[in-house]
C-alpha cells in the first residue's frame, strides 16, 4: 500500500509541475504575440493615463486608427505611448479660429485634453506621409510628440513601429477602465 501511495504522490507532483510549466508557457506566448503590459512613465497622457497606471496593450490590433492610444518604439528608441491624431495621407494642422487641431479640415473638439491645456502651443500644418502617423499626448503642454520631431523625414513614426493599441487600464483598480476611441474622430474622412 505504501508503494501505491508513493506512486500517486509522484504522479501528482509530475502533473502539478506539468500544469505549472504549461501555464507559464501559455503566458509567455500570450505576452510575446497577443497582449503586453505597459506602465505609464510620464504626465504626457494625463488625465486619460496617469503616471504609474498599467495598461493592457493588444498586439494584434491591426492598422492604427485616428483616436487610438498606441504604444510604439519612439523617437529615442524607447517604448512610448501617445494618441493617434492623423494617419498616412491626412492633413493635420493647428490651429483654426477656435484654436483647435484640424484633420483634413475637420476641427477636433478634444474633450480628453488635460484641463485648461491647449491643443498646441505652436502652429503647424503637415500632410502625414503614407504608412506614417501623427501622434500627440493628451497633456499637450507636457508632451514631446510629433510636433517636436517631424521636421526630419526620418523622425515620422511608422505603422511598423507600433507595438499595439492600449485597450484598458488595469492598475490601479481605482482607475481601471476600458479605453475607447473618442467619437470626434468618426467625422474625419
Amino acid at each position: 500500500m505504501a508503494v501505491e501511495e508513493s506512486k500517486k504522490r509522484k504522479g501528482g507532483l509530475k502533473e502539478t509541475f506539468f500544469l505549472i510549466a504549461l501555464g507559464v508557457g501559455v503566458a509567455l506566448l500570450l505576452q510575446a504575440f497577443v497582449v503586453r503590459s505597459f506602465s505609464i512613465p510620464s504626465e504626457s497622457m494625463e488625465n486619460t493615463l496617469r503616471i504609474g497606471d498599467r495598461v493592457s496593450v493588444n498586439k494584434l490590433h491591426g492598422a492604427s486608427e485616428r483616436g487610438d492610444i498606441v504604444v510604439f518604439r519612439g523617437w529615442n528608441n524607447e517604448d512610448t505611448i501617445k494618441r493617434v491624431i492623423a494617419v498616412g495621407g491626412d492633413k493635420v494642422a493647428c490651429c483654426d479660429a477656435k484654436k483647435r487641431v484640424t484633420v483634413n479640415g475637420i476641427p477636433l473638439d478634444e474633450d480628453y485634453l488635460f484641463p485648461d491645456d491647449y491643443p498646441s502651443g505652436e502652429e503647424f500644418s503637415y500632410t502625414v506621409p503614407k504608412g506614417r502617423l501623427w501622434l500627440m499626448g493628451d497633456h499637450r503642454s507636457a508632451s514631446v510628440d510629433s510636433r517636436s520631431h517631424v521636421r526630419e523625414a526620418s523622425n515620422w513614426i511608422s505603422e511598423d513601429q507600433v507595438i499595439g493599441r492600449a485597450w484598458a487600464i488595469y492598475w490601479p483598480l481605482s482607475h481601471a477602465t476600458i479605453l475607447s476611441r473618442p467619437e470626434i474622430f468618426d467625422k474625419v474622412r
